[in-house]
């Protein structure tokens, strides 16, 4: 029996849907925004398991409520409800995929890297990312589940 083009459709649409499947995350303060969408690559379930000496793409899509000159990325690993600042290469928001100025009303796709260096220690920790407007008001904000893993 040979598949019909539509059974084969929709097989490979299930599979690509299943490879970029969003991430559940919390909004913990989005003002200047609205959050569309948030993917962390690789990460096929959560918690996510964040390998040391791996790094891993970070892709939100958020539309913007205000006009702001720039952005700038704030990361956090959560511990216990404190925040512990986690550096990241480019903080620099118009660096990382969004074009400058940011527009009210627009969507844009917000593209980074999160390295686990292999310092670090094997723990579960909720990942906070921010990204302020110029104002240092909140573009976005969310939070998600993580293990450091060997």
């Amino acid at each position: 029996m040979v598949p019909s083009p539509l059974a084969l459709l929709l097989a490979l649409g299930a599979a690509a849907t299943a490879l970029a499947e969003p991430l559940r995350f919390v909004d913990c303060g989005s003002v200047d925004g609205s959050i569309q969408e948030v993917n962390v690559s690789p990460c096929p379930t959560q918690p996510c398991l964040l390998h040391k000496g791996t790094s891993y793409s970070i892709n939100v899509t958020f539309a913007s409520k205000i006009e702001s000159q720039g952005s700038k990325a704030r990361v956090y690993g959560e511990m216990l409800h404190v925040d512990i600042p986690f550096p990241i290469p480019e903080p620099d928001g118009c660096k990382s995929g969004i074009q400058c100025p940011i527009q009210k009303g627009h969507s844009y796709s917000y593209l980074n890297k999160l390295p686990v260096k292999s310092e670090y220690p094997s723990i579960k920790l909720i990942v906070k990312w921010e990204l302020v407007d110029d104002q240092d008001q909140m573009l976005f904000c969310w939070k998600i589940p993580v293990e450091i893993t060997s």
